[in-house]
C-alpha cells in the first residue's frame, strides 16, 4: 500500500511493514526485561555499594520503561498484522502507536545516560557481575537507538511529501491533469524526482570520476528511474510480496500446462542437424566470452585449482607479442584468458582491459581450431559497466539496406561504436587478417558483452559479409524489430532457462509492475503471511499457495480511489494500467519503444522438475525459439543464477558432451550427457 504518513510526511514503509521489525525488537526487549528483573530481585534490599541509590533508581526505571516499550510493541505488531495490503482500515491507529513508541525513546535515552554515569562514577565496590550487567544494558540501549536512527535514514523518502487527496467520486489525477496548476505540479515533482535519483546515483558511484560523460549518464539513468517509479506508490515490501505471489502464480500455470503442447518455432528455424552444429559452435565461443571476464570468473569457477594455476603466471615477465591496453598490472587477467581459452601468446592480436562508461574491455585473437579471427567482449564487471547497462534509452542506429525503424539500447550502442573505431580505425582487424587472410570473423560476448557484440556485428556486417556472432544471455531490450530481423542471418542468441536479463526491457518492466499491482490489489491475505509463505516456498518448495490473483473485472479506476483513508496505489494514469483484467503482452500497451533480442534465439532449458537434490542428474534440452517468447519476466530463484557465464558454459558443455554431469560445487568442471 502507499507509504505510511507520520510526522507530516510520507515514508518508504507501509503500516503493515512493522510486524517483523516489531517482533524482533519485542523478543529482545522481553529477554532484556527478564534479565533486569532477575538482577533487581537478586539485589533487592541490599544495594550495599557506592551509588546504590542511583543503581536502584536505574533498575526500577529501566523495568518500567521496558514494560511500556513492550506493551507498545505488542500493540504495533498486532495492529500492523491486521488487514491486507490495500485494506489499511484496520491499521488506521498505527500512526498514533508510532508516535507513542517514538516518545518512549526519550526516557530510554535518559536512562541510558543515567546508567553510563553510574558505571563511570559510582560503580566502585559493587559486585562485578552487576557492573557488567548494567554496562550491557547501557550498550544495548545505545545500539537500539543507533539501529533506530539508521532505520529512519533507510525509510526516509525525499519525495515523500503529503500529496493532495482527490474528491471521493473523482479518480486520482483527472482534476490535476486537466488544470495548468496540476500540470505544473507534476512537472515540478518530476524534476525533483530526477534530481533525487541523480543524487542517489552519485552517492552510489561516489568512487567514480565526476566528469561530463558520467554526469550525462547519471542524468539519463535518473530520468529513466524517476519515470518508471513515478506513477505508483508501492513500498519495497509491497514489491517483494507481489513478486512472491507472481512466482507462485507462474508456477501454478506452468504445472497445469499440457506437456504435449509443442512450442512454436520461428519460421526461419534451422533443421535439427543445424541446431546440433550451432550448439557445438556456441559451446566453443562461450569459452572465449567467459575468458573475457578475466581472473574473477576464472577463480570463481575453479576455487580449488584456480589460485594455484594463476599464481605461477601472474607477475611473470614475458616478451609481449601482443598489444595490451588498460590495467592488467600483474598480468592475472591475461593469464586467466590463456588458461580458459588454451591459446598461446602469439595467438592474440589485441587485448584491452581499458574500462570506462561506454568503453568496455575486449580482446582479438586468432582461433586456429575454428579458423576464425575472434573478437570477445567482456560483460558487466564494474560500476562503469552497470552505468552502461542502465543507459537504456533508445538511440538511432541507421544501417544501410535495412528498412523500418532502426534504433538500439543507447549504452551498448555507444560501447559497440567505441570497439568498432578501435577495430577499424586503428587497423586491428586489418592486422589480424593480414596474418590469416582466409579466416572468418566471429564476434562473441556475454550479457553486456553479448549486446555489444551483436551491435558490433551489425556495424561490421557490410564490411565482413560472412561474419558470425554468438550472443550469450543478451539483454532483451536491445534492438528494434527491423534490426532484430536483419540480424537473424548472422547472430545466434543463447538463453539459459529463466534468465532475467534476456527478458529485461522497459516495456517488460512496465508489464511486471502492472502484474504486481494486480496481485497485491486482489490478495486477501496480510502482507506478513504472504512474505512468510513466499520465503518458505523459495527455500523449501512445496505447493504454490492458493492466493487469489485475478481482478474479477476490477479496473484501474478502482485502484485509483482512496484506500480507506489512504491514497491509491496509482499516483497518475498510465497506459500500462488500462486493463488490469487483461494479460496482454506489454508490447500492446507500453509507451516505450519495443526492443528485442538479437538474431535467432537458442533456448536451453532443464528437463524434469525445477527443484532437485544436489546430487541428482540434470538433463538439458535445446530448441529454437523466437524473441516474442521472452516478452514477459519470469520470477524464479534461478532468474539470476541462469545468467551467470559459468552456468551457461556448463549447460552448453553438457549438451555437447557424452559424460554424466552432477549439479554440485564439487563437480563444476565435469560434463553431462544430454539430448537435444
Amino acid at each position: 500500500m502507499p507509504g505510511m504518513v507520520v510526522f507530516g510526511r510520507r515514508w518508504g514503509i507501509a503500516s503493515d511493514d512493522l510486524v517483523f521489525p516489531g517482533a524482533v525488537e519485542l523478543f529482545v526487549r522481553v529477554l532484556w526485561w527478564i534479565g533486569t528483573m532477575i538482577l533487581y530481585t537478586h539485589h533487592k534490599g541490599h544495594f550495599d555499594c557506592n551509588g546504590r541509590g542511583v543503581l536502584h533508581t536505574y533498575l526500577v526505571g529501566l523495568l518500567v520503561v521496558l514494560a511500556l516499550i513492550i506493551l507498545s510493541l505488542c500493540a504495533i505488531v498486532y495492529v500492523s498484522a491486521q488487514g491486507t495490503i490495500t485494506n489499511s482500515g484496520p491499521r488506521r491507529s498505527i500512526p498514533a502507536l508510532v508516535y507513542l513508541r517514538a516518545l518512549l525513546y526519550i526516557p530510554e535515552l535518559v536512562w541510558a545516560c543515567l546508567g553510563a554515569v553510574w558505571v563511570s562514577d559510582d560503580s566502585k565496590g559493587c559486585d562485578p557481575a552487576t557492573v557488567v550487567a548494567v554496562i550491557a544494558a547501557v550498550i544495548a540501549s545505545w545500539i537500539i537507538l543507533l539501529f533506530t536512527a539508521v532505520g529512519v535514514v533507510f525509510v526516509f523518502d525525499p519525495l515523500g511529501s503529503r500529496r493532495r487527496q482527490p474528491s471521493a467520486m473523482e479518480p486520482l489525477g483527472v482534476r490535476d491533469l486537466e488544470s495548468s496548476e496540476g500540470s505544473q505540479f507534476f512537472s515540478t515533482a518530476r524534476s525533483v524526482a530526477d534530481k533525487v535519483w541523480e543524487c542517489r546515483l552519485r552517492l552510489l558511484c561516489c568512487c567514480l570520476p565526476q566528469d561530463e560523460s558520467h554526469r550525462a549518464a547519471f542524468s539519463s539513468i535518473a530520468q529513466l528511474f524517476s519515470g518508471f517509479f513515478s506513477d505508483t506508490d508501492l513500498v519495497p515490501s509491497d514489491i517483494a510480496a507481489g513478486l512472491a505471489l507472481l512466482h507462485q502464480e507462474q508456477d501454478k500455470m506452468e504445472q497445469s500446462r499440457d506437456p504435449s503442447v509443442i512450442v512454436s518455432h520461428s519460421p526461419s528455424s534451422p533443421i535439427e542437424e543445424d541446431l546440433e552444429a550451432e550448439l557445438e559452435k556456441a559451446a566453443h565461443c562461450m569459452q572465449f566470452a567467459a575468458a573475457a571476464y578475466g581472473w574473477p570468473l576464472y577463480i570463481f569457477s575453479n576455487l580449488l585449482t584456480g589460485p594455484c594455476k594463476l599464481s605461477g603466471d601472474c607477475c611473470r615477465s614475458r616478451a609481449a607479442e601482443y598489444e595490451v591496453v588498460g590495467g592488467d598490472h600483474l598480468g592475472c587477467h591475461f593469464s586467466s584468458i590463456l588458461q580458459t581459452t588454451g591459446l598461446q601468446y602469439r595467438d592474440f592480436i589485441y587485448v584491452s582491459f581499458h574500462n570506462q562508461i561506454y568503453e568496455i574491455p575486449f580482446f582479438v585473437a586468432l582461433d586456429h581450431k575454428k579458423e576464425a579471427v575472434l573478437v570477445a567482449v567482456r560483460g558487466t564487471l564494474s560500476l562503469k559497466d552497470v552505468l552502461t547497462d542502465l543507459s537504456a534509452e533508445c538511440e538511432n542506429l541507421p544501417i544501410e539496406g535495412v528498412s523500418g525503424a532502426c534504433y538500439a539500447h543507447k549504452g551498448m550502442c555507444q560501447a559497440a561504436g567505441y570497439i568498432y573505431k578501435k577495430l577499424v580505425n586503428d587497423g586491428i582487424l586489418n592486422q589480424a587478417f593480414s596474418i590469416a587472410p582466409e579466416y572468418k570473423l566471429v564476434i562473441t560476448g556475454h550479457s553486456l558483452g553479448a549486446g555489444t557484440a551483436a551491435l558490433l556485428a551489425i556495424l561490421l556486417r557490410s564490411s565482413f559479409p560472412t561474419l558470425q556472432c554468438y550472443s550469450f544471455s543478451p539483454p532483451g531490450g536491445l534492438l528494434s524489430k527491423a534490426l532484430a530481423d536483419y540480424s537473424k542471418d548472422f547472430v545466434v542468441s543463447v538463453v539459459l532457462g529463466k534468465d532475467l536479463v534476456p527478458r529485461l526491457s522497459i516495456p517488460n518492466m512496465e508489464d511486471l509492475k502492472r502484474r504486481i499491482l494486480k496481485m497485491v490489489s486482489n490478495c486477501n491475505k496480510p502482507k506478513y503471511r504472504i512474505l512468510l509463505q513466499g520465503c518458505w516456498y523459495e527455500l523449501f518448495g512445496g505447493s504454490p499457495d492458493d492466493f487469489p490473483t485475478e481482478m474479477d473485472d476490477r479496473r484501474a479506476q478502482e485502484l485509483s480511489h482512496p484506500l480507506l483513508g489512504e491514497e491509491s496505489l496509482i499516483i497518475r494514469p498510465s497506459s500500462s494500467y488500462q486493463s488490469f483484467a487483461s494479460d496482454d503482452s506489454p508490447a500492446h500497451t507500453a509507451t516505450h519503444l519495443p526492443l528485442f533480442l538479437p538474431g535467432r534465439v537458442l533456448h536451453i532449458t532443464e528437463d524434469g522438475p525445477s527443484r532437485r537434490s544436489c546430487f541428482s542428474q540434470v538433463r538439458y534440452r535445446a530448441e529454437w525459439s523466437n524473441e516474442m517468447a521472452f516478452r514477459s519476466i519470469l520470477i524464479s530463484p534461478k532468474m539470476l543464477t541462469d545468467h551467470m557465464p559459468d552456468a551457461v558454459l556448463r549447460a552448453l558443455n553438457s549438451l555437447t558432451s557424452e559424460r554424466p554431469f552432477l549439479l554440485c560445487p564439487s563437480a563444476l568442471n565435469d560434463s553431462q550427457h544430454n539430448t537435444v
